[in-house]
C-alpha cells in the first residue's frame, strides 16, 4: 500500500509526472466518493507485518523502560522517549506503518508525561495536596510541548489529539492547583474541556468535508478524545453515574440525552459520542426493565433493544443524516461533511 507521501516522492524522484498523480487521486476519489465520509475510514493497519511490528514494539519499549528505571526512574522513562522517537525515524518516516507509529507517539508523549512526574516528584516542587494538580499540569505541558515536536516532524494523525489533551490537561491541572475553590467545579471543567477538542476536531473536519485527506484521520482520533469528555461530566452533572444507582427519571433523562446525542453525531458523521455513552444508556434502560419487572432479564433485554437499534441506524446511517441535516440552517449544512 502506499499513501500521499508516496506519491509525492514518486513526483519527486521523476517516477510519476505531476499531472498523472493528479488524475489518479481525482479517480480514486470518484471511486471512493459514496462511502468514503459515512464510513468513517481510517487507517490502523495495512497488513499482519503492522501487528507483528507492533508487537515487536511494545515488548521494546516496555524492556527500556523497565531496565532504565532500575537504576532511576526518570532514566527509565527518558529511555522510552529516546528509543519511540528512534524508532519512528523509521517505522513512521520511512516506512509509514500506521498501528507500529501510534504505538511509538504513545510511547513518546507518554514517557515525556513520565518524565515530567518522576522530575517533579524528585523535589522540584514541595510537597502537598496543593501541588499535587500543579505537577500533573506541569508534566503534561512537557507532553503537549513533545506531542507538537513529534507532529512537526512524523505528522501521525493521532499526534493532534494527543497533544490537544495533554494541553486540556495542563490548563485544567494548573487551574485547579492554584484555584483551589475551582475543584468544587471539576466536571464543568472537564466539559469545557470537552468542548474544546470538540472544537478543535470540528475545524479539521470543516477543511476535509469529503474525508480524503490526513484532515479526516487527525479529526477522527479528535472526536474520539472529545467524546468521553462530553459525555462523563453531562450525565454525572444529571445524576446519572453507571453502578451509582439510578430511578426511572433518570434513566429517562439518559435515553432522551442519548437520543440528542444521536442527533449530534448524525450531524457531524461521527459516531465516537455514541460509542461512549453507551455504557450509561446501557444502564438506564436496565433500570427502565427492571421497573417494568424484569430484572432477571433485563441486562439481555437492554442489550437486544440497544444492539438491534444501532445495527439499523448503521444500516440506514446515510437516510438518517438527509433527515437530520434537513433540519438544521443551510449556513451549517455547508460546513459539515457532505452525504
Amino acid at each position: 500500500m502506499y499513501n500521499d507521501d508516496d506519491l509525492e516522492a514518486a513526483v519527486a524522484a521523476g517516477v510519476l509526472g505531476a499531472d498523472a498523480v493528479s488524475r489518479f487521486r481525482q479517480f480514486m476519489e470518484q471511486r471512493r466518493a459514496p462511502s468514503s465520509a459515512d464510513d468513517e475510514n481510517f487507517r490502523l493497519t495495512t497488513s499482519f507485518n503492522d501487528i507483528f511490528v507492533a508487537i515487536a514494539t511494545l515488548l521494546i519499549l516496555v524492556a527500556v523502560g523497565w531496565l532504565g528505571r532500575r537504576v532511576d526512574p526518570a532514566l527509565g522513562d527518558l529511555a522510552v522517549v529516546a528509543v519511540a522517537w528512534g524508532l519512528a525515524e523509521y517505522f513512521t518516516r520511512v516506512r509509514g506503518m500506521a498501528l507500529p507509529s501510534i504505538l511509538l507517539l504513545l510511547g513518546f508523549v507518554g514517557g515525556a508525561f513520565a518524565t515530567g512526574i518522576d522530575v517533579m516528584d524528585g523535589g522540584f516542587l514541595p510537597t502537598g495536596d496543593w501541588s499535587l494538580q500543579i505537577r500533573y499540569g506541569l508534566s503534561a505541558a512537557l507532553a503537549a510541548a513533545a506531542a507538537f515536536a513529534h507532529w512537526r516532524r512524523f505528522m501521525v494523525p493521532i499526534t493532534v489529539a494527543a497533544g490537544t489533551a495533554a494541553a486540556i490537561t495542563t490548563i485544567s491541572g494548573l487551574l485547579l492547583g492554584f484555584v483551589p475553590a475551582l475543584r468544587d467545579f471539576v466536571m464543568p471543567l472537564i466539559l469545557a474541556g470537552g468542548l474544546t477538542v470538540f472544537a478543535v476536531a470540528m475545524h479539521w473536519d470543516m477543511g476535509d468535508r469529503k474525508r480524503t485527506t490526513r484532515r479526516a484521520d487527525v479529526a477522527f482520533w479528535l472526536h474520539l478524545s472529545s467524546a468521553p469528555l462530553l459525555v462523563h461530566p453531562v450525565f454525572a452533572m444529571l445524576g446519572i453515574s453507571v453502578g451509582g444507582g439510578s430511578d426511572i427519571s433518570h434513566a429517562g433523562v439518559a435515553v432522551a440525552m442519548y437520543c440528542a446525542l444521536a442527533f449530534v453525531a448524525l450531524a457531524v458523521d461521527r459516531r465516537a459520542l455514541l460509542v461512549s455513552a453507551l455504557f450509561y444508556v446501557l444502564y438506564a434502560m436496565t433500570a427502565l426493565f427492571q421497573v417494568a419487572g424484569s430484572s432477571s432479564a433485563s441486562f439481555a433485554f437492554t442489550a437486544l433493544v440497544i444492539g438491534s437499534a444501532l445495527l439499523l441506524l448503521s444500516a440506514f446511517w446515510r437516510h438518517a443524516r438527509r433527515l437530520v441535516i434537513g433540519l438544521l440552517p443551510p449556513g451549517l449544512t455547508a460546513r459539515l461533511p457532505v452525504i
